[in-house]
C-alpha cells in the first residue's frame, strides 16, 4: 500500500468519525462550535502522529504481554505534552475544551490505530496513516462544529453569517449533536456507496 493509499484511507474508507464511528465522546462533547471542533481534531491528530510513528518504532522492543500499557504510556506522555503547551500558548482553547484533553488518552481511535496498524507497519506508514486518520478526524469535528454552530447560532467560526435570533439553540445543546451527526453520516455513507 503506498503512502498516498494510507492518507487516503484515513480521510475517506476509515473515517474515525464517519465510518468507523469512534470518538464519539470528544465528537458530541466539543463540536458546539468549529474551532472548538477543529482544535480538539487538531490536537488529537498530532498525539496520533507521534504515537503511531513511536509505536511503530518500538514495536520490536516490547513484549507482547505488555503491548497495550506501553501504547497508553506514549500516548499519555504525548498528551501530557499536548497539555503543557496548550495551556502555555493557548489556555483559551485550552480552557474551553476542558477535560476532554486529557480525556485523549482513552480515546480509541488512538489505541485502535496502534494495535491496527502502527503496530505492524514501518515509522514512515504509520506517519501517513496518523495524518490521514488525524485529518478525517479533524474534518469530521470542524464539519460537526460548523453546523452546529451555525444552526444554533448563525455565526461560523465566530462569523457572523445570519442574524443570532434565527439560531436553534438545540443545537449548539447536546441533543444536537446527535441529530447534526446523525444526517452528516448518512449523508457521507450515501456519497460513499453513490
Amino acid at each position: 500500500m503506498t503512502h498516498l493509499k494510507i492518507f487516503l484511507n484515513g480521510l475517506i474508507n476509515e473515517n474515525p468519525i464517519f465510518v468507523l464511528l469512534l470518538g464519539m465522546c470528544p465528537t458530541l462533547g466539543t463540536t458546539s462550535s468549529a474551532l472548538n471542533g477543529m482544535g480538539m481534531g487538531v490536537a488529537t491528530m498530532f498525539v496520533l502522529i507521534f504515537s503511531n510513528i513511536s509505536i511503530s518504532a518500538l514495536k520490536n522492543f516490547v513484549p507482547d504481554l505488555v503491548r497495550i500499557p506501553a501504547y497508553v504510556v506514549i500516548i499519555a506522555t504525548l498528551v501530557t505534552l499536548l497539555q503543557m503547551f496548550m495551556q502555555a500558548y493557548v489556555p483559551s482553547l485550552y480552557k474551553t475544551l476542558g477535560i476532554f484533553i486529557p480525556l485523549i488518552v482513552v480515546n480509541c481511535v488512538l489505541l485502535g490505530r496502534a494495535e491496527a496498524f502502527a503496530s505492524k507497519h514501518d515509522p514512515a506508514s504509520s506517519f501517513f496513516d496518523g495524518l490521514g486518520i488525524g485529518l478525517g478526524f479533524t474534518i469530521a469535528l470542524t464539519l460537526l462544529g460548523a453546523i452546529r454552530e451555525f444552526l444554533g447560532t448563525g455565526k461560523v467560526f465566530d462569523v457572523v453569517i445570519m442574524p443570532e435570533h434565527y439560531g436553534m439553540l438545540v443545537f449548539v445543546l447536546a441533543p444536537g449533536a446527535f441529530i447534526a451527526l446523525g444526517y452528516l453520516i448518512a449523508i457521507v455513507n450515501k456519497l460513499r456507496k453513490a
